[in-house]
């Protein structure tokens, strides 16, 4: 019974974005480990870009550095 979280930056992706992801990763499973997907359960986060930190800043800090290099 696997258990997928994903976790996304809170930009909007949409309802069919998002069912398009659970169905790919339990795609995935299927093929790769050979997992039933009606016991398979993927769940989707979506985390405010203040609330996720790269290379110890927030995303939009470092999304401001690596935009002016």
């Amino acid at each position: 019974m696997p258990y997928v979280n994903v976790k996304i930056t809170r930009e909007g992706a949409t309802a069919a974005q998002k069912a398009e992801i659970i169905a790919g990763v339990t795609d995935l499973l299927v093929r790769v480990l050979d997992k039933d997907p009606a016991t398979t359960f993927v769940l989707i986060d979506e985390v405010g870009l203040e609330d996720w930190g790269v290379g110890g800043v927030t995303t939009e800090e470092y999304r401001r550095t690596r935009a002016r290099s």
